[in-house]
């Protein structure tokens, strides 16, 4: 296309970058909107200037996914822990779950730690440069904010040690373990729980009632 067609290829998709931005920005509270922009409209013109209608994808198909992957890279540069020390959490718990499905019981850091020497220079780069992280368990030193309204559901939280309930939170299926961590240790109301991951409050108070249930449970195990 010729210099005109571009422009008005590009002015005309800057919507369509906005619109990517903000979505982000409602899910990832770090987020600045402009920067998202900014990184966004970067990658719309080196997808416009690349774009290979022989390749099948439309324009705006091709276009949605190099923004989102520009979007995202820009928020990997905010993010004070590295990519590979993520990946090598987020590895190391999966593992450690797998294994506590076969064991029926959690393998603790110290066994992971010698299995993965990696892990705990990943947990020590993640733990001391951001306040929580809803990917991996608490530190074992976290002290957790506990709910003291006099919400019996705290009762739940409080009735082991903060190490074994941080274990038993682990366990939690992604999206009830999300709702307790956002609930308890963010002090964030059910509602407002609702609104970051786009759920009713009834789903959010199903999902907060059943966590509880399955830490009562699991507590009470050990």
């Amino acid at each position: 296309m010729n210099g005109d067609e571009r422009e008005a290829t590009i002015r005309a998709l800057l919507p369509l970058v906005r619109t990517i931005a903000r979505r982000i920005a409602r899910v990832v509270a770090a987020a600045d909107l402009d920067d998202l922009i900014g990184d966004g409209s970067v990658g719309l013109i080196r997808a416009v200037d690349a774009f290979d209608p022989t390749r099948g994808a439309s324009l705006e198909t091709y276009v949605r996914r190099v923004v989102l992957g520009a979007m995202l890279n820009g928020l990997r540069r905010l993010d004070p822990v590295s990519e590979r020390a993520r990946r090598a959490l987020r590895d190391t718990e999966r593992r450690r779950l797998a294994l506590a499905q076969e064991r029926s019981a959690l393998p603790t850091l110290t066994e992971m730690e010698r299995r993965y020497p990696g892990f705990a220079r990943a947990r020590a780069a993640a733990y001391h440069r951001i306040p929580l992280s809803l990917d991996a368990m608490l530190p074992p030193d976290q002290q957790p904010v506990i709910d003291r309204s006099g919400d019996p559901a705290r009762i739940a939280l409080e009735s082991g040690e903060r190490r074994e309930v941080a274990e038993a939170i682990a366990l939690l299926p992604e999206r009830q373990r999300v709702v307790v961590a956002l609930h308890y240790y963010n002090r964030l109301s059910l509602h407002a729980i609702g609104a970051r991951m786009h759920l009713s409050p009834q789903r959010i108070s199903q999902l907060h009632l059943v966590a509880l249930a399955r830490l009562r449970a699991t507590l009470a195990r050990g």
